[in-house]
């Protein structure tokens, strides 16, 4: 109000220093309150939000254990998950969440339209099982943000030795690598963000993604257009992870899963009696000088501080006692998160592999095999999701120092089209028993961090699409 009067004397009687100073601090102060007031009102937002998260993954917790349980039941390999698909559509759709079937039926693509200011969508939608022929919302609204959360869900080839009354009912086939845990936690941010579409503008896009287990369903998923119509403009994802104790979280700037690339070496030498062996080029001889001089590349040729890993895990060659064979096959993998580094260690494999069996009167024929490049997660988003999570959880509780895995994930196709962050949920418990590591056929995990990978998807969707990242 004095602002106003001083305005008004500068007006009639003319200009006056003291009068425009005056006018001056007044509208000063009134941008201040003003914005101390907004960010008031951010942060009661804010509580309030994440007040009602931790109420809702609490209220649905036993129901999403219940979801993992059925799954880890039935679980299926691959890219035949189509009982595991049907199971996951029905769910979102009895939730009123639209889904939509890709990959042949074995995957799916679920979408929540926030409706902050979008009531007029938000009524006009129905919910159903639809063919890939949704409309963005950007086409009725302008452009919305869209994020992505994805969860693989294919099992694999391993007989589980488990004796709890909900272990695998399907002879050789085990949730050994926790996907029915990353089911269920994305499953639950789901039915939480379906709660709270209201306090957000902005989709989500929910991938269940079959074949990661080969490494080879997330380019297939990508080449469908999941990442499309509405455009994704970020994805996460994470991975239960029993070095990290449940209730705590680990992240890592940059790479935090390795390359992987498979390499295949055939020696091919001279065939004979293996009581003559003078008469003869022994390939399983020149094999071995190969394999031990490929473990000095890491060790002589790599600096110390760039993580590389070369393992031969395969050799096979002849087939009698007595016959020293023609041919010795190598078969192994590289892992690096660095791609000109892996280009190295590819040149030197060949050199070596060469070299040696040039040297002895063989020939070696070098082989490489592209799986998946590095997953990195991109700078940006991973402190916005660290800021975020650590809303929910203590500081304390989120490890940033944990070293990435050397380990591979195909989440890395979908990190090299939208900036990305993946975090590793910690499900370990002794009390429990939930201390066997991956891929082992007694692999269990505490099933509380269903809770926290669900309450920590839902706060990011909703903070990220809050936020002015571009």
């Amino acid at each position: 109000m004095l602002s106003f009067i001083c305005l008004v004397y500068i007006l009639y009687f003319g200009f006056n220093y003291l009068a425009l100073y005056v006018w001056v601090l007044f509208v000063q102060l009134y941008v201040f309150c003003f914005m101390y007031l907004m960010k008031g009102g951010i942060y009661m937002y804010t509580a309030e939000v994440d007040k009602k998260i931790k109420n809702l993954a609490s209220d649905i917790y036993d129901k999403l254990v219940a979801v993992r349980r059925q799954l880890h039941k039935y679980p299926e390999l691959g890219f035949d998950t189509y009982k595991t698909a049907d199971f996951i559509a029905n769910y979102l759709v009895n939730m009123g969440i639209e889904a939509y079937k890709v990959m042949s039926g074995a995957g799916v693509v679920g979408l929540i339209h926030g409706t902050h200011s979008l009531d007029e969508f938000s009524n006009s939608c129905d919910a159903g099982i639809t063919e890939k022929n949704l409309i963005s919302t950007s086409d009725k609204f302008g452009k919305v943000k869209t994020i992505a959360l994805r969860a693989d869900i294919d099992a694999l080839p391993v007989n589980e030795e488990n004796t709890f009354d909900y272990k695998s009912r399907v002879p050789g086939v085990m949730h050994a690598c926790g996907h029915d845990f990353h089911i269920a936690c994305l499953l639950g941010a789901a039915e939480i963000l379906n709660n709270l579409r209201h306090y957000f503008k902005g989709n989500v896009k929910l991938l269940f993604q079959p074949g990661e287990e080969s490494v080879s369903g997330a380019p297939k998923m990508i080449n469908e257009g999941v990442l499309e119509n509405p455009d994704v403009d970020a994805c996460i994802a994470a991975h239960v992870w029993p070095d990290i104790p449940c209730g705590k979280i680990g992240i890592v700037h940059g790479p935090s899963f390795a390359t992987l690339n498979h390499f295949i070496i055939s020696v091919h030498g001279k065939g004979g009696h293996g009581a003559l062996p003078h008469q003869t080029i022994d390939p399983i001889i020149i094999g071995c000088n190969i394999v031990n001089s490929l473990q000095t590349i890491v060790s002589r040729k790599v600096n110390a501080f760039d993580p590389a890993v070369i393992s031969v895990c395969s050799f096979n060659a002849g087939t009698s006692v007595n016959i020293i064979p023609d041919t010795a096959v190598l078969k192994g993998t590289i892992r690096t998160f660095d791609i000109s580094l892996r280009k190295q260690l590819e040149k030197l494999i060949c050199e070596i592999s060469q070299g040696i069996a040039k040297s002895m009167g063989a020939e070696a024929f070098v082989e490489f095999i592209y799986e998946a490049p590095p997953v990195i997660n991109d700078s940006k988003i991973t402190d916005l999701f660290i800021d975020s999570a650590s809303k929910l959880i203590s500081k304390d509780d989120i490890i940033t120092n944990i070293r990435p895995a050397m380990v591979s994930e195909d989440f890395a196709f979908f990190a090299e089209r939208v900036p990305s962050t993946y975090f590793y949920l910690g499900c370990r418990n002794e009390e429990k028993d939930a201390v066997y590591p991956l891929h082992n056929s007694k692999f269990k995990a505490d099933e509380e961090c269903i809770k926290i990978g669900a309450s920590l998807f839902a706060k990011f969707v909703i903070d990220f699409l809050h936020q002015d990242y571009t």
